[in-house]
């Protein structure tokens, strides 16, 4: 089956099965603070053309004005909803419209905002910017953690840029370029796997 023909059927199996849940999550952050539902977001998608990215909002509704980007530790623009939507990554959901929309795929390279983009290292770049980006990959599982790193480096936005998205693109890209089906399926498969493991900690 081709990579984009199971990305459509695999995102819109998962929008019908998981529908109820996703409207429990609506209803819980239309209620927790004032503001969309939906956070929108303009990012860099194959061959660098911009779309903006569904996520379940998770933060104060003018969060883009009150610090920068990256989210690091405890963020006071963070609502009590959206920790425990971070926690899960239940706010990743509504990405699977954009998967359907054709703007991502449900594996491959994070899709970064254009601020962080300019910052890919040239080697790299083309390279990236070839593939449809995704909601999840291997790479992305080896950062889990990501925002308590950047929380406890001296400048984070520096360890972002210079330490962090390098070795993230370098992963993902020398795995999409080798993936196949069955190699997207294990991906999808550990995902899960280190989702419901955090949400049994989280319970715990």
């Amino acid at each position: 089956m081709p990579k984009r023909a199971f990305d459509v059927f695999g995102a819109a199996l998962a929008l019908v099965l998981l529908s109820p849940l996703l409207l429990v999550l609506a209803l819980i952050v239309r209620l927790d603070s004032p503001g969309p539902v939906f956070f929108r977001q303009a990012r860099v998608g194959r061959f660098g053309r911009l779309f903006r990215i569904h996520k379940f909002r998770s933060m104060v509704a003018d969060a883009a004005a009150l610090g920068p980007p990256l989210t690091v530790g405890a963020d006071a623009r963070i609502t009590r909803s959206g920790r425990w939507l971070r926690r899960t990554r239940l706010d990743e959901l509504p990405q699977l419209i954009d998967v359907l929309q054709g703007h991502m795929s449900l594996v491959g390279p994070r899709p970064e905002v254009p601020k962080y983009v300019q910052h890919y290292p040239p080697a790299l770049r083309a390279r990236a910017l070839a593939l449809r980006p995704g909601i999840t990959d291997p790479s992305s599982l080896l950062h889990l953690d990501e925002a308590a790193l950047l929380a406890a480096a001296a400048d984070p936005e520096r360890e972002y840029v210079e330490r962090i998205l390098p070795r993230k693109l370098q992963a993902a890209v020398d795995y999409a370029e080798r993936a196949t089906l069955w190699s997207d399926l294990g991906v999808i498969a550990r995902t899960l796997g280190a989702l419901l493991g955090l949400r049994r900690e989280q319970g715990a």
